[in-house]
């Protein structure tokens, strides 16, 4: 059993595309995770959702132009509209959760419009399958593709680890980080921007519907078992990049869509984590 595994998984590594999927898929995972962390403790958890919508209508966007290579596209419009987001949650007149359910809605069906007025596809419905879920997206990418998705993520993790203070300081007490001097606002404005790269990068990866959870799961089931935001974080990191090779080794072997299998994957470390957290109470450290 275990030889037909391996030899089957030695004959699918041969293939460019499993390479790039794995080596990207990992990125990916990592910077969702360190994303997570600060996400879930600032309860903006709902923003990837959106944002993640905001992309699907976006790419839509980018298909009526006819652009062959769409994510620099997508990527303005998805960072433009978290700076929008971050703007209209601070006025009073339209509530942040508000604003968010406004531009995910209403990404969401603008974009499957415009694809069903303008499409040229034949299998209008299996590019829609494909975009919102992810099916198998993280497997037809292009060289350029690969090497786009690697700069962007070492760039996201470089900025995480150069303001990690910073980013610590404004996710546990925003007031004190006002009055201390550091600039909240300016950091959270590069805390949304991030979020924004991070959430077009993994739409290859999980498809627009399911990228929460690529953000969500690793951070909760670390605070299943740490405590501590460092530990928290770095648990987080290695348990989602696991994760995600996993998820897309088994994707491969059994033929299920990829990004649906690294989410089970994913459900499957919370509850196990939660597990683990119930019997030892938490480590505190």
């Amino acid at each position: 059993m275990m030889n037909a595994i391996w030899e089957k998984l030695t004959f699918y590594w041969g293939y460019p595309f499993v390479r790039y999927a794995l080596v990207v898929g990992v990125l990916i995972a990592l910077c969702s995770s360190l994303l997570g962390v600060t996400l879930v403790l600032k309860r903006f958890s709902f923003i990837g959702d959106g944002l993640s919508h905001v992309a699907f209508g976006a790419m839509a966007i980018a298909g009526v132009l006819g652009l062959t290579n769409d994510m620099p596209l997508v990527m303005a419009i998805t960072i433009l509209s978290a700076i929008l987001l971050l703007k209209t949650g601070q006025n009073t007149k339209i509530q942040g959760d508000a604003a968010v359910a406004m531009i995910s809605v209403g990404a969401l069906a603008l974009g499957y419009l415009l694809m069903n007025i303008f499409s040229t596809s034949s299998n209008l419905s299996g590019d829609v399958c494909s975009t919102l879920f992810g099916s198998t997206s993280i497997l037809t990418l292009s060289l350029g593709e690969v090497w786009l998705s690697v700069g962007m993520s070492v760039l996201v993790v470089l900025i995480f680890v150069l303001f990690y203070n910073k980013i610590f300081a404004v996710t546990f007490d925003e007031n004190f980080a006002k009055a201390v001097g550091t600039a909240a606002d300016r950091y959270n404005l590069l805390i949304a921007v991030i979020v924004a790269v991070v959430i077009v990068l993994a739409m290859n990866l999980v498809g627009s519907l399911l990228i929460s959870a690529l953000v969500i799961f690793p951070a909760l089931s670390a605070m299943r078992v740490f405590k501590s935001f460092r530990s928290v974080t770095v648990c987080s990191a290695v348990l989602s990049t696991v994760c995600a090779a996993l998820g897309i080794l088994v994707a491969i072997l059994a033929g299920t869509p990829v990004g649906s299998t690294i989410v089970a994957v994913d459900i499957f470390a919370f509850f196990l984590f939660s597990g683990i957290g119930h019997v030892i109470g938490g480590i505190c450290r």
